[in-house]
Parts: C-alpha cells; sequence; structure tokens
C-alpha cells in the first residue's frame, strides 16, 4: 500500500487536513507509505516507518524528531499552509511535490510509463523539475535499482561529449592515459537521462541515433561495438519541431525520442504546487538542530502572485534567503521574501516610462502601515500584493496584460487587485492594456 496511513482518531481529530492531504499523495503515486498519527498516541512506532505526528497548536511549527519522522504543529486545518507543510513532510527527498491538479495529472501519467521501456522526451523550461522527474520515472520503474546517470549535454564539452557518452580507450587520443566505459555503459541496466539534448552537436546526434537503434556503442579508439542496455529519458528547454524545422536537430533522432512526450509548465501556471515546493525546500535548506520556521499565509500570497521567472530554482534562492532573514523567528513571513534581482521589496517610488501611464506606488499611507503594523493578516497579504503587482506592472512598462500573464493571473483579476488597493487606500494607477 502506498500513500497515507491513519486511523479513525486521526480522521476525526485532523479534519479536513488529513482527507486533502491523503487524496494528494495517493495521486502522486510515490511508491510510499506515511503513517500519520495524533500527538495523544502512545501506541508503538514501527523502527524504520516515516511517521508524521500532528498536532493542533496556536503557534505552527516543524520539529524533525529523525531522518524519517516529524512533529506537524499547525493552527488552521483547512489553510493552504498547514496542507502545504504536511506535503512537504510526507516527500520522499529527491522526489517530486505536488499539489496542482495539472502537476498531479502529470504524475500520475509519469507514473503509468514508468513500467514501461519506451523513451520519454521531457519539455519544460529551465528549473521546472525536469531531471526530479525523470528520477521519479527510474524510481517507479523495474529498473529502479540499477544505476540512473544524468548528463548534461550543455555543459560537456563539444570535443569531448562522445568519449564522455560512448567511452575511449586508453591512447585513442591525447590524454587518454586510460580507458573510460562512458555514460552509456556506466547506466547499463538502468536509465540514462540526456539534459538539454537540443544543445548536442548535430554531428553527434547521428550516432547517438545509432547507438539507440542498434543498442550498442563503439568506444572511441575500438571497432567493436558493445551491447548496451539502457532506458533513455531525454529533456529539453527549447522547442525541439522548431529546432528540426531549422536544421539544428536531426528529425529522425527528434522521432526516434519523441516516442512519449511529457511538458512541465512553468511555475506560475501551477500556482497551488507553490506552497508545499516552499515548504519542502524550508525542510531542505533549514540548518540541523535548529527550529524550522513556519512560512506564514501572508509569505505564502507574495509567493504566489509572484512570476516565477526562474521557475523553481528560483523559488530555491528566495527561500534559501528568506530563511536566512529570519534569522531563527518562529514565521517567515512577507518582509522576509526577496526576490531575484531586487535588494529590496518594495521601492520608494516606481514609475512606468513616459506615455505608458503612471504605475507609481509612493510610500505606503500611515493607515495602511499602521494596520499592517498591528499585524492583521488580510493587511499583510494586501500589501504583500500591491508591492508583487506593481514590481511587476513596472518591469512590464504598466502593460496589464503583460503584467498579468507574468503573474499567472487574469487581466480581470489583476483589474480587480488594483481596485482593491486604491479602495484600501495605496497609490496605485491601472497601468494600461
Amino acid at each position: 500500500m502506498t500513500g497515507m496511513e491513519f486511523s479513525d482518531v486521526v480522521a476525526k481529530q485532523h479534519a479536513p487536513l488529513v482527507q486533502r492531504a491523503s487524496a494528494i499523495a495517493a495521486a502522486q503515486a510515490l511508491g510510499t507509505t506515511t503513517q500519520l498519527r495524533d500527538v495523544n498516541d502512545r501506541s508503538p512506532q514501527a523502527g524504520q516507518a516515516h511517521v508524521i505526528t500532528l498536532e493542533q497548536n496556536a503557534s505552527p511549527e516543524i520539529i524533525r524528531e529523525g531522518a524519517q519522522r516529524f512533529r506537524l504543529r499547525y493552527d488552521e486545518p483547512a489553510g493552504e499552509a498547514a496542507l502545504a507543510a504536511l506535503l512537504a513532510c510526507a516527500a520522499k527527498p529527491g522526489m517530486p511535490i505536488a499539489s496542482d491538479t495539472e502537476s498531479l495529472s502529470v504524475l500520475a501519467l509519469a507514473d503509468r510509463l514508468a513500467a514501461s521501456e519506451i523513451p520519454v522526451l521531457i519539455n519544460g523550461p529551465t528549473g521546472t523539475g525536469k531531471e526530479v522527474l525523470s528520477r521519479f520515472i527510474h524510481a517507479r520503474s523495474p529498473r529502479a535499482d540499477k544505476p540512473f546517470v544524468a548528463v548534461n549535454c550543455a555543459a560537456m564539452p563539444e570535443a569531448m561529449l562522445e568519449a564522455l557518452l560512448f567511452g575511449h580507450q586508453k591512447g585513442a587520443f591525447t590524454g587518454a592515459t586510460s580507458s573510460s566505459e562512458g555514460f552509456f555503459r556506466a547506466a547499463h541496466g538502468g536509465t540514462l537521462l540526456l539534459d538539454e539534448i537540443a544543445e548536442m552537436p548535430i554531428t553527434l546526434q547521428a550516432k547517438l541515433l545509432r547507438a539507440l537503434q542498434e543498442g550498442e556503442v563503439v568506444p572511441i579508439g575500438s571497432t567493436l561495438p558493445i551491447k548496451v542496455d539502457v532506458r533513455i529519458i531525454a529533456c529539453a528547454n527549447r522547442d525541439l519541431p522548431t529546432e528540426v524545422a531549422e536544421g539544428r536537430f536531426r528529425a529522425d533522432l527528434f522521432y526516434r525520442l519523441n516516442v512519449f512526450p511529457l511538458a512541465l509548465k512553468p511555475l506560475r501556471d501551477r500556482p497551488e504546487d507553490i506552497a508545499p515546493l516552499a515548504f519542502a525546500l524550508a525542510l531542505r535548506h533549514a540548518p540541523q538542530g535548529r527550529a524550522l520556521p513556519w512560512i506564514s499565509d501572508a509569505a505564502i500570497a507574495l509567493l504566489k502572485v509572484h512570476g516565477w521567472p526562474g521557475n523553481v530554482r528560483e523559488l530555491e534562492n528566495v527561500i534559501r534567503r528568506a530563511l536566512l532573514l529570519a534569522d531563527g523567528k518562529p514565521q517567515v513571513g512577507p518582509e522576509h521574501i526577496v526576490f531575484d534581482g531586487t535588494a529590496r521589496l518594495v521601492p520608494a517610488e516606481m514609475s512606468a516610462p513616459m506615455g505608458v501611464g503612471s504605475v507609481s506606488m509612493p510610500t505606503m499611507p500611515a493607515a495602511a502601515e499602521a494596520q499592517a503594523g498591528g499585524k492583521r493578516l488580510s493587511n499583510i497579504v494586501q500589501l504583500s500584493e500591491a508591492r508583487a503587482i506593481m514590481a511587476t506592472l513596472e518591469a512590464c512598462g504598466g502593460s496589464r496584460v503583460q503584467a498579468a500573464r507574468q503573474l499567472g493571473i487574469s487581466e480581470r483579476t489583476l483589474r480587480y487587485r488594483l481596485a482593491s488597493f486604491r479602495e484600501a487606500g495605496l497609490a496605485v494607477a491601472g497601468g494600461r492594456r
């Protein structure tokens, strides 16, 4: 059995949190089981079990109690933060974590593909988790106990890539002081990930195609082919059909790899993944032996309205900064969220280029600052959203259409948010279409 196991007592004491989390965990098909327990449960625990102890508490926090054991204190069972924290604690290190419906659909499809031997081509922008999805496919496949070898085709020197992939004999070229088996043979019986496949030189693509068709490689300096048994997963952050049409990628290799394509969307297009990913990254990077700060609802709201041009890699940077800025505080708040390329959250005065309409946002009105100072959650969230939205509008030259696209919301929603900010006394303008 996989997913989450819990007693009727836990289901009753921690509804609706447990029901929501267990449904998502089942959809993720991660192949592991997490036991959910109530804080008052004194029954024995299995030695190696993945256990999360739940406790409703006015001061939310995550406490590490061992390699596979957490105590999760949450304040609101129906809240987004509690669900995200529980999913993060339940996630197996290195495996995907998702809550967005489309992301869960991709994982379910990848789980079905894992049982087959057909090549998989994963498309998606840089930083969306293509290698993580590749590792998931390998881990759920019959090859899980065999090697998983990841090769970044863009990071390898072109002159060395052939030798690195197919191996070479001693003395085959200057500097070849010993033989090398190459990545194909290193992955024998397992899975070979060819990341950024679009960057592979076209002269080498023909040799790759032959290796895939014949199931064998010829090391440099040798005339004898060597049989290899590998499952190929290729990843691309560029549109391969366009690369084929423009002559930069072989059509026959594309069709060989594109047996079953998967696509990962930018992070801004799957906003429900942001909170669980943020908690998972906080768990990864929080110093050992220290309390794990809780990510507040206001901070989550700010994260969800950002455009995320750097996708999950950018989110990881933001969370690492937030942990540093929080500096042992019990919560990560919006004041600790600093996005890439910004030294401050809100400039003292932001204005659009001449002729596109003012999007200036001077210092917050005293009343709004006073409300935020009083820690009213609704006001903190509103101020955080205003910061993110106005910064994005400025970057887009005041264009609501472009800003809404970057923020991952509709233009209608953006107009509504701008109007609500003005009603709250914030000095914002509507920009232009």
